[in-house]
């Protein structure tokens, strides 16, 4: 029986959290950490805000969250797979974070109230989730009137030659990446897969509207592979 979207990302951060962080740093050559410290810069997080960090993964973007809301504010990360919160309950407790608070829990499904957060964040989640419109819903539903979402995701670079390559990158050298540094070639094979169906950066614009936002906007990462986009609840 072929497995849902759902099982198969499952089943591929299940096996993956042990090389996660380290295969994050190999395959974007570590540019990821530059376009999440540029996305922080935007967003402007002030001290005593309230924040959600959807697909937490290993939490690295929940704990560079929880450094700008300080003492006094209060970030819950959220992902599906227990593994890869095991990982981040280790980190949030060697930095002694209080604020911070792991969950497993399904993006589809948030469990929270209608207008918790000053600002929901989603990194390189998005394009693993079976629905992209219902968690955009639900990401827009869980922010405050105001509040902004966030989501820092691949993308479809537009530039020819330069969108080629990246094509090429993405399918024949990353999963075989994976093969030799994390032992996971058909797991990072899938990866390609997700982030080759992602809708480009004028489309999740779009769609970000959709979803109920406002004041869209968004910035492209190292020629489009990857790109951060900005929405707002409505204040009525």
């Amino acid at each position: 029986m072929e497995q849902s979207k759902e099982q198969k990302v499952h089943h591929v951060f299940e096996k993956i959290y042990g090389n996660y962080d380290k295969m994050n740093s190999l395959i974007s050559f570590k540019q990821h950490l530059k376009w999440r410290k540029a996305t922080m810069a935007i967003m402007n997080v002030p001290k005593g805000a309230h924040a959600l960090d959807v697909c937490c993964g290993t939490a690295d973007w929940t704990i560079a969250l929880a450094n700008e809301v300080g003492p006094e504010g209060k970030v819950v990360g959220l992902d599906f797979s227990k593994n890869m919160l095991k990982i981040g309950e280790q980190k949030v407790k060697e930095l002694n974070l209080d604020q911070v608070s792991l969950m497993h829990g399904n993006a589809m499904e948030l469990p929270f109230e209608d207008n918790s957060f000053d600002f929901v964040t989603i990194g390189f989640g998005l394009r693993n989730v079976p629905d992209y419109m219902k968690v955009l819903k639900e990401l827009n539903r869980v922010a405050k009137p105001g509040g902004m979402v966030v989501c820092l995701d691949t993308s479809q670079p537009t530039m020819l030659g330069f969108k080629q390559g990246y094509y090429f990158y993405f399918r024949f050298i990353m999963p075989m990446f994976g093969k030799l540094f994390a032992k996971s070639y058909s797991e990072y094979s899938w990866l390609q897969e997700s982030a080759r169906d992602f809708p480009g950066m004028k489309k999740l614009e779009n769609m970000f509207k959709q979803a109920g936002m406002e004041n869209v906007s968004y910035k492209a990462h190292f020629g489009g592979v990857a790109a951060t986009h900005f929405g707002y609840k409505p204040s009525k």
